[in-house]
């Protein structure tokens, strides 16, 4: 049975360097099937495990609200640009389940690529104190055979936190691990960057208003 007054509120992270269409339709897909109140897009300030993204924090997170701004349940969440030091994804969970209180449900939004290189996070295991992950997979994605190459550690830590239906991640805070089949469009920020590095269109891979504001800004074309 569902928790009285539970909300599920889902944040995606990412460099967003620029946003795309990937991101846009994973969210919309998870915003409808999951019954989300709203998607927390946050743009990482410095992230650990990444490359430093090319475009700076303020042309980043004004791409992201040019992407975002006819959509009303799309949030743009600005903590970790304004952080000071590397972005760790669990202060910022931890500083939203502060925030939102004990009657909101955090989920947590991921690719499969990501969660498999869950143990590298800082503090990731305490993730599961705080939300439920969610994995964007493809249907099909073959995800659970692809779990016996995690090191043991990990793997004996998420053996018992799959959850089979939304009904699981309603009837439970936090600590759950969801695999939301989804529409994975082939699209990357880098690929992105390419084509407008060697002056080919990029149109249709991510919103006008956000490729407008690409070429206004002179922005991956090493003008800037």
């Amino acid at each position: 049975m569902s928790r009285v007054g539970s909300h599920l509120v889902g944040i995606l992270g990412g460099t967003f360097d620029p946003i795309h269409y990937g991101h846009l339709r994973i969210s919309e897909e998870l915003v409808e099937t999951m019954s989300l109140r709203e998607m927390r897009f946050i743009p990482a300030g410095a992230p650990r495990l990444r490359t430093p993204p090319l475009a700076s924090a303020y042309h980043r997170t004004t791409m992201v609200q040019a992407a975002i701004q006819n959509n009303s349940r799309f949030i743009l969440d600005e903590r970790e640009i304004h952080r000071p030091g590397v972005s760790y994804s669990v202060d910022t969970v931890r500083e939203l389940r502060l925030e939102m209180g004990e009657d909101v449900t955090l989920c947590l939004v991921m690719g499969a690529d990501a969660f498999m290189k869950l143990a590298q996070w800082h503090d990731w295991h305490d993730l599961f104190g705080l939300c439920h992950i969610i994995i964007a997979a493809r249907p099909g994605h073959g995800l659970t055979t692809r779990l016996d190459s995690l090191p043991q550690v990990p793997r004996e830590e998420i053996t018992h936190r799959w959850a089979d239906s939304l009904a699981d991640l309603e009837s439970a805070p936090c600590g759950l691990i969801y695999i939301a089949p989804t529409t994975l469009l082939d699209i990357s920020a880098t690929a992105i960057r390419t084509l407008i590095s060697t002056q080919s269109s990029a149109r249709y891979l991510l919103p006008d208003a956000v490729l407008d504001y690409i070429e206004t800004n002179h922005l991956y074309s090493g003008e800037e």
